[in-house]
């Protein structure tokens, strides 16, 4: 029998080496300010708002909202995000890897989104870890 109290959501976690300080891969990903340099595909802009918690967002479906809870000690990066389309927590994580960084994000899909839409959704992270990688390893 299904234990609807213990049910989960669809999920994927993606994962990146990266060959930097894992201070300093986590230092950029926490800076929102960084995220349209690595995140080609969904993030036109970023910009401060009057509330010191959230920023505004331009994606590829319009306007957003995008809120870091950063800890540096235990290289937490989970961020919401909140567009027409979808409300989402997104948990991720800056860990070491040798004596280079692990990124590791989690998306779990929501309600609203179809199986096919999440799936091509997800298959553009790629694209944006690659970017991340290739800032990360060519920074000093």
């Amino acid at each position: 029998m299904l234990d609807h109290a213990h049910a989960t959501v669809r999920s994927v976690t993606k994962t990146v080496r990266i060959a930097c300080h894992p201070q300093a891969a986590f230092e950029f990903l926490a800076d929102l300010g960084n995220w349209p340099r690595w995140a080609v595909v969904n993030v036109k802009s970023t910009s401060r708002t009057d509330d010191p918690d959230w920023w505004d967002m331009v994606t590829l479906h319009g306007a957003a909202l995008l809120r870091m809870r950063a800890d540096a000690r235990h290289g937490i990066l989970d961020h919401d995000f909140v567009d027409r389309q979808a409300s989402w927590t997104v948990p991720a994580r800056v860990i070491a890897n040798g004596g280079g960084a692990e990124f590791m994000i989690t998306f779990f899909q929501p309600p609203s989104f179809a199986d096919a839409f999440f799936d091509e959704q997800i298959k553009l992270v790629d694209i944006e870890l690659a970017k991340l990688k290739e800032i990360l390893e060519a920074a000093p």
